[in-house]
């Protein structure tokens, strides 16, 4: 068996911005015709998301427009083929490893609809090889960029001299329903962003980069009411249970510490908490039950701050911070993610 290593992440933002002060009076407006208390109730929400600003594929005004599922979609999908392209051409620089080099590309998005999927064009666009084994992962929301590393981890250790492409691009802008007033869209308007990574892994004996351990997935059974997208004929409309974080707590010790265990450590020898943040509340309550074991995930409240929640890139964004910081051989990473299924994705990383 060969070694499975990350070599480099890198990242891409749209073009658009907005700080969160400057989207209140946008989301007034839009308020306008509900109940008074309603409205101070979404504004609150929104102040208090632990977000500070969020990047988006268009501008606000164009979120806040009435138009259909298509004309939505099709501005996901050639966003989201610009946005392919520029990060895996960033990271292929980063690695100093040309566009043939690549053995398997595995794209990953819930935001949108696209078939032939993003890999394809990717393909064309950037000389892929005609061999090159595609893999497109589309309905494990915020969890999916942590499933790409499991499922390149393994094709690399069952090939040894191999190079994959994990490209994750998210366009929660693009799922926003204009009438629907319901407590699950406004959390969610209020948490998401837009965003592009790429992480490239590699088993080729020259590569260097934090060694994957061990990866797992964990399926919460009877949980499927939690999280995902219903498919409407204005779009993909979200589902959001508040129960989502008391679910985590209670799943914890499990998701956490059997895992550790099998790969021959503990929590007390992880350095690095890669954890993604699903939303102020969810990070809330990972924080205490980190804390109580010393540790903290201010990377990961960081980019939730920066960012908003980019769904299954946001993990890839902490990710990168640990990649660029000063580190000792020996140092251990726990990657972690939730999304629908409901599942938690586990991956366990050594410098």
């Amino acid at each position: 068996m060969s070694e499975a290593r990350i070599v480099t992440v890198a990242r891409q933002l749209p073009d658009y911005s907005r700080k969160t002060e400057e989207i209140l009076p946008v989301v007034s407006l839009w308020l306008s015709g509900q109940e008074e208390r309603f409205q101070r109730k979404v504004i609150k929400i929104f102040e208090g998301a632990g977000v500070d600003k969020r990047y988006g594929i268009m501008d606000i005004e164009e979120v806040f427009t009435a138009s259909s599922f298509e004309e939505k979609n099709a501005i996901y999908s050639r966003e989201s083929k610009r946005l392919g392209n520029k990060v895996l051409k960033k990271a292929l620089k980063q690695a100093d490893w040309n566009p043939e080099d690549l053995d398997i590309i595995i794209t990953v998005s819930c935001t949108g609809i696209m078939i032939p999927s993003l890999d394809a064009y990717i393909i064309n666009e950037m000389g892929l090889r005609p061999d090159v084994i595609r893999l497109p992962v589309t309905e494990m929301g915020c969890a999916a960029g942590v499933s790409g590393i499991i499922y390149a981890s393994q094709f690399l250790r069952a090939q040894p001299g191999k190079r994959a492409a994990i490209i994750a691009v998210e366009s929660p802008t693009a799922t926003f329903q204009l009438n629907d007033f319901s407590m699950a869209n406004m959390v969610s308007a209020a948490i998401f962003g837009d965003g592009a990574a790429c992480v490239l892994m590699s088993s080729e004996s020259t590569d260097n980069g934090p060694q994957v351990l061990g990866e797992e997935m964990y399926h919460f059974k009877d949980a499927t009411h939690l999280m995902g997208f219903d498919l409407t004929n204005t779009g993909l409309k979200m589902i959001l249970d508040p129960s989502v974080p008391e679910t985590i707590s209670n799943h914890f010790p499990e998701i956490i510490h059997p895992f550790l265990e099998k790969y021959q450590t503990q929590i007390e020898n992880i350095d690095y908490l890669i954890f993604h943040p699903g939303g102020r509340k969810i990070v809330q309550t990972v924080e205490s039950l980190f804390g109580e074991l010393g540790k903290n995930i201010d990377d990961t409240r960081e980019t939730l701050r920066l960012y908003g929640n980019m769904s299954s890139v946001t993990v890839l964004y902490v990710l990168e911070r640990f990649m660029n910081k000063e580190t000792d051989a020996g140092t251990q990473g726990l990657i972690l993610s939730f999304g629908p299924g409901f599942s938690a994705q586990r991956v366990l990383l050594e410098w």
